[in-house]
């Protein structure tokens, strides 16, 4: 592994960072667990006296993994395994009682073979210092397996897992067996409602095209970009849209995105140029300290994904993304968080394949108080050389704007709304302003973008959600649209929002609760601790 303690502090304009975007917004951030919003610190979750748990330590770590010790905290005892620098066979990582494998620094799946190298079947080895600084000529075909019920814990800030480019990740949990992704803080039971940005996060990579680049031209189709953040080599981006980084599923992450550099921080999951081959479903992102998840390029789908907590944007689509996500719950906390949605191309309007995403069958939330935590502005966010639409949603953000659009680049940003209902404040649509002061869209612009009154649009819903994000009376009362029209991965729905009613619970059994969203019991607890089977 190459040691990225010494990370050189940079901003966007020297490297051109993909989470940046043009200057008029910036990530937040943290740089560990750090309080950035002036609000009230909560009571923290009552957790036994650290020791007392059932959890026993496993006798040693498997294989794969180094033996460090232990970990002591409410839930017990656990016997913490060391992932090596560099996952350089395909390995699996079992599930075994009172055993945690640990996120040392960054860990490698594989290395890259380059934009388009091909594949190879030849012993693969490297230094322990990580993978090589030059292009490999050939994938390494290395597949990272996690058993369900796993816990992966990141033992420093800068601990993050990077699926390279020619390798893949399989982490396939269950319902009553999700994959965990946390805190050292988490496991030692001191964390409470608002920490966050305790380690890096998980980072697929893949061949799919991206824009904005970094190395090479999209007009030449060699455009290239590299992982913000990473002073070594993690570069994504070809021409593969059927690009295959593996499977995820059942899975949380949780207090991710910690500050690698000046206004660069990982997320929870970060999709840099994956394509329709990859797998990702009941996903559910937890107090990142920047965004719930980032999608650079590429063509991913989603299903299933919930975010809580993040302390930037809650889903950050750019840089030339084909996405679609459907069944989406996505709760901020009071007083933190940006924009729900941030959609863009960074600051390049002529770069293509413009961004382009579609979502189906949402509930976003943004909790009275919140007004004035965002830079964004408004609750969705549409820019830069992009295009949006949104069918079958639900936004509740009653003390802010709701949508927000800069329509200045020379081809604008579009959104299109089909049976989506919002409840915001009086205000409801805000246009953009340029640094000199020149209005470029006009809240009337936005406004008629969105279209209320048409297409079973409604900018002034009276929510009656119950339990947080299930349908009510009102929310069953809107016409739905067939969101396979826009999309043939979505399913046929009949309702609008995430949640159709009580009876409908594909949130149950894999997630964690807090203050800010309880998904009912059965679950894997409360998120300020961790299961102890």
């Amino acid at each position: 592994m190459k040691n990225i303690s010494g990370l050189l502090l940079v901003g966007c304009s020297a490297l051109a960072l993909a989470g940046c975007g043009p200057s008029d917004i910036s990530s937040p951030g943290t740089g560990g667990d750090v309080i950035i919003q002036p609000t009230p610190a909560p009571t923290p979750a009552p957790t036994p006296t650290p020791g007392t748990g059932t959890v026993t330590p496993a006798g040693g770590c498997p294989t794969v993994a180094n033996d460090a010790g232990t970990v002591t905290g409410p839930t017990g005892t656990w016997r913490v395994c060391n992932l090596p620098n560099v996952i350089s066979a395909s390995s699996t990582l079992p599930k075994i009682p009172g055993l945690i494998y640990q996120l040392p620094g960054r860990v490698d799946v594989g290395c890259d073979g380059g934009f388009s190298a091909p594949s190879s079947t030849a012993p693969f080895t490297t230094t322990t210092v990580g993978c090589p600084t030059a292009t490999l000529t050939a994938d390494t075909n290395v597949t990272l397996t996690i058993e369900p019920g796993v816990i992966i814990m990141g033992g420093t800030g800068q601990s993050w897992l990077a699926v390279n480019r020619g390798n893949k990740i399989n982490a396939t949990g269950t319902a009553t067996a999700p994959i965990i992704f946390t805190s050292r803080d988490n496991v030692l039971g001191i964390n409470n409602a608002n920490s966050q940005g305790q380690w890096g996060g998980v980072v697929l990579m893949g061949r799919a095209p991206v824009t904005d680049c970094t190395v090479g031209t999209v007009a030449a189709g060699t455009c290239e970009r590299q992982t913000e953040g990473a002073p070594n080599p993690a570069r994504f981006g070809g021409a593969d849209t059927a690009y295959n980084a593996g499977t995820m599923k059942y899975f949380q992450i949780r207090y991710s995105g910690f500050i690698l550099g000046n206004n660069v921080e990982l997320q929870s999951l970060t999709g840099e140029g994956v394509g329709t081959g990859t797998t990702i479903d009941h996903f559910q992102s937890y107090n990142s300290s920047d965004d719930g998840s980032e999608w650079f390029g590429g063509n991913p789908n989603l299903k299933y994904y919930i975010a809580v907590g993040s302390d930037d944007d809650s889903l950050d689509v750019d840089t030339g993304a084909q996405m679609n996500v459907q069944y989406a719950i996505i709760a901020q906390r009071t007083g933190f968080g940006d924009g729900i949605m941030e959609i863009d191309s960074d600051g390049n309007a002529t770069d293509t394949p413009r961004t382009k995403l579609n979502v189906a069958n949402f509930t976003f939330l943004k909790p009275a108080g919140s007004s004035g935590s965002t830079s964004n502005g408004a609750s969705l966010f549409f820019r830069g050389n992009s295009d949006t639409t949104l069918v079958n949603g639900i936004l509740v953000a009653a003390d802010e704007e709701c949508i927000r659009m800069n329509t200045s680049a020379a081809t604008p940003a579009t959104l299109t709304a089909r049976s989506v209902v919002m409840q915001c404040n009086s205000a409801k649509y805000l246009g953009t302003t340029n640094s000199s002061g020149v209005v470029v869209t006009t809240p009337a612009q936005v406004a008629a973008a969105f279209g209320s009154g048409s297409n079973n649009n409604n900018d002034a819903f009276t929510s009656t959600l119950t339990n947080t994000f299930v349908n009510g009376a009102n929310e069953s009362g809107v016409t739905a649209t067939d969101p396979k029209t826009i999309n043939a991965f979505f399913d046929t729905t009949t309702w609008v929002g995430a949640v159709r009613n009580a009876e409908d619970t594909w949130f149950a059994g894999w997630t964690c609760n807090s203050a800010t969203a309880n998904f009912g019991t059965g679950n894997s607890g409360d998120c300020s601790s961790i299961p102890t089977t």
